[in-house]
């Protein structure tokens, strides 16, 4: 192989999410036989020409013509729905997603969103402006974490690792996936997603952790609500298109949900006088869930590790497959 050539654009206004000069020397030091450089978007379509690997936030898929000698598109996140993964696949070129580093902010997330409501802190913001004493209310709307149960519905790795955070507080966790492992791990219950109707209909917290594929459009629609526990609180941390969202405002007026907390939702953003974000009992994050301070330096490694295989010839990790109609109920 001749020197490959590695393009890289990380660019973002947030430090942890984008390469650091301290980065490329740790890159360059490692890999003293590859040549990194680096592009923003509005130069990356000119200087793919010369690249073999490509690691960056997003990828057009007009830019795979013009890129003759790529084998290989990486990129950071956890989810590919925003990647050409078909358009790549149809020209030989491999597309890696990343995973393993995700789960630790977005444990913490979905944990600081269910205390919120279990401890009432979110009614307490909202009402201490005009509120002298609340304590009446909140004895009716708490909810005990310690015996209470999760279910988390896409439960790969990010799900595992809520699961650990969910199980510190002594919650049972139950998990939905399409192939649930054979062997019972980290006190999972696990259940076959064709069973999801009967996994939410024992939880007081669900999680949505679905990937946007065309199986899980809607995933959670007016039928699966309605299978709800009374009372249950709804997490979406997934993707927005894997809700309908007006079966969940349907739910929540009907006062079926205890509440809903939401850090994805469309559009983005929503609308001032969206109902959703005038409703008492929904709580809205800004796709903030991944946020961590050492992001970038965790997928630097793990793409450091990957491209050692990419050079050794070995089988890349985080492949993402061809988009199908039945698409696997995994989180990533």
């Amino acid at each position: 192989m001749n020197r490959p050539v590695v393009l890289v654009s990380l660019e973002s206004p947030h430090r942890f999410w984008r390469l650091s000069v301290e980065h490329e020397r740790a890159l360059s030091a490692a890999f003293p036989g590859v040549e990194f450089r680096t592009a923003t978007e509005e130069t990356v379509p000119h200087q793919l020409a010369e690249a073999h690997v490509y690691f960056g936030w997003t990828f057009k898929p007009s830019w795979l013509f013009g890129a003759p000698h790529l084998r290989w598109i990486a990129s950071p996140s956890a989810g590919t729905d925003h990647l050409p993964v078909a358009e790549a696949h149809s020209v030989g070129v491999a597309l890696t997603r990343s995973y393993g580093f995700h789960g630790r902010p977005m444990a913490e997330h979905a944990m600081g969103m269910v205390l919120g409501f279990s401890r009432g802190l979110f009614m307490s913001q909202r009402v201490q402006r005009n509120r002298s004493w609340w304590k009446d209310d909140l004895a009716e709307e708490f909810l005990d974490l310690a015996g209470a149960t999760m279910t988390i519905v896409g439960c790969g790795s990010i799900g595992e690792h809520l699961a650990r955070a969910a199980r510190s507080f002594g919650m049972d966790v139950v998990g939905v996936r399409r192939t649930p492992p054979v062997a019972v791990e980290g006190g999972i219950t696990w259940m076959h997603a064709s069973a999801v109707h009967q996994a939410v209909a024992v939880a007081d917290v669900v999680v949505d952790l679905l990937p946007a594929t065309r199986a899980t459009d809607r995933f959670f629609d007016h039928d699966l609500f309605t299978a709800f526990k009374p009372k249950s609180l709804f997490l979406n941390l997934g993707r927005a298109t894997t809700v309908d969202q007006s079966a969940l405002l349907a739910a929540l007026n009907a006062d079926h949900l205890r509440g809903a907390a939401l850090d994805v939702f469309a559009p983005k953003p929503l609308p001032v006088r969206h109902p959703l974000r005038l409703h008492p009992r929904v709580v809205l994050t800004p796709k903030s869930s991944t946020l961590s301070r050492t992001y970038m330096d965790e997928a630097v490694a793990f793409f450091a590790d990957n491209l050692r295989r990419y050079l050794t010839d070995q089988p890349l990790n985080g492949l993402a497959e061809v988009p199908a109609a039945r698409s696997p109920l995994v989180g990533g």
